[in-house]
């Protein structure tokens, strides 16, 4: 992967195969410390131990389909690359939570890439599915809460393409008021 919004896209998409009705995505940024998270928190179905103490390596995937899965292992990399971290915790019938930090300025860090159009995409083809995004910067903060937008628009869906425009203008001013183009 290329950019980290595609891991964030990955993770997130397992989170769905867990049958995940809720998923918590946050982006901080501590530009003086030169620091920044990814996390993402679901509530499917977890893992157990055996599985979470193998999760990390690439040999071992959920998928019947190829006997690889290098979604979070590359997360893992991509934040230990930089002299960041990277933590997963899970219990079985009750979620999980995995986090990588990172090194701004390291020069291996991968760009954050358009996660923006990754929290849109997962957003509005998932809307069975409640997401909130919470993106930081020092002590300033936006959050999407699908849960609060769906209560608002009653029975126009969140795929609608007028609030599809709406929910897209609204990620990236977020976006660009926090970070201005600096992750």
């Amino acid at each position: 992967m290329r950019e980290l919004a595609l891991n964030v896209l990955d993770i997130a998409e397992n989170s769905l195969a867990a049958g995940a009705k809720h998923i918590a995505i946050a982006l901080t940024a501590d530009f003086s410390a030169g620091r920044m998270r990814i996390s993402i928190e679901d509530d499917g179905c977890g893992m157990d131990e055996k599985t979470l103490a193998k999760v990390t390596d690439p040999f071992t995937t959920s998928r019947t389909t190829r006997s690889v899965g290098m979604g979070i292992p590359l997360f893992k990399y991509s934040a230990e690359s930089t002299g960041g971290s990277f933590g997963i915790r899970s219990v079985k019938g009750e979620g999980t939570y995995i986090f990588a930090e990172y090194v701004i300025g390291h020069i291996d860090r991968m760009p954050l890439g358009d996660f923006g159009g990754v929290v849109l995409q997962l957003v509005t083809m998932n809307p069975q599915v409640d997401f909130t995004v919470t993106v930081k910067c020092g002590e300033e903060e936006g959050v999407l809460d699908t849960r609060e937008i769906k209560e608002i628009l009653g029975d126009i869906p969140v795929d609608a393409p007028e609030v599809r425009a709406f929910l897209k203008d609204y990620i990236r001013e977020n976006l660009v008021r926090l970070y201005g183009g600096r992750l």
